[in-house]
């Protein structure tokens, strides 16, 4: 299937789909995008409600994400610079069935926007590296990248957070069924959270029935509204 980069609004890039006329990030500004919807109301979220608990009070304490849809990176990159910045180690787990190639990441602008201390170096590193196997990209991140199609996650109360970015319900709808969701309830622990840009009724619907509580928040630029859920101790 044809992929081509592209600008979006806030002036970085992404890569396009023309057959299904669908992006990997939003069209209306990928970073902002990324920062709005994993990081402030994803991991910033976690951190403000559970890092400094009774729970998890350890210098040493860290953070476990499932990325749903690593891509082209974006949101593994800006979380390792946030993570550098919180001064909080991540162990960070992506899973894409399609990798991008080389080529296409050599034309993501990400690290000359974002501007974070050796940020082509570390892009590239998060790319680079091999696959199935776990890495210290820095002092304060972790990755292991996993070459697998979703239905296939089996993990069980693993994670603390995830980003579910997968592509939309439009162009794959069995991505966003009751059967993923409770894969994805599944792998996290108790008082886990999963964010994700969409907000179908369906999709609520779907994650409600495998047990999340489940809230609206307001959504990126150009979209109004996204989703946040819960799994309850």
């Amino acid at each position: 299937m044809k992929r081509e980069i592209i600008v979006t609004a806030d002036g970085s890039t992404t890569i396009h789909i023309p057959e299904w006329n669908e992006q990997y990030h939003s069209k209306h500004g990928a970073i902002q995008e990324a920062y709005h919807v994993f990081i402030k109301h994803g991991l910033h979220h976690f951190c403000s409600k559970l890092c400094h608990s009774e729970l998890v009070s350890e210098s040493h304490y860290s953070i476990s994400i499932l990325e749903i849809g690593f891509g082209t990176g974006l949101n593994a990159f800006i979380t390792l610079l946030e993570a550098e910045k919180l001064k909080q180690n991540i162990n960070y787990i992506g899973i894409e069935a399609f990798p991008v190639s080389e080529e296409e990441i050599l034309k993501l602008n990400y690290p000359k926007e974002l501007k974070g201390e050796n940020s082509e170096s570390v892009f590239s590193k998060l790319h680079n590296t091999s696959w199935e196997e776990k890495h210290a990209i820095s002092a304060q991140f972790s990755l292991t990248k996993r070459k697998q199609f979703f239905s296939e996650i089996e993990d069980k109360e693993t994670y603390n957070l995830i980003y579910f970015d997968a592509f939309g319900a439009r162009v794959q709808p069995e991505l966003w069924t009751e059967d993923i969701f409770k894969k994805m309830y599944n792998a996290l622990k108790n008082n886990g959270i999963l964010v994700t840009y969409s907000a179908k009724g369906s999709v609520r619907r779907s994650m409600l029935s495998v047990g999340f509580k489940v809230e609206k928040l307001p959504g990126p630029p150009g979209k109004r509204e996204m989703l946040r859920a819960w799994k309850e101790a």
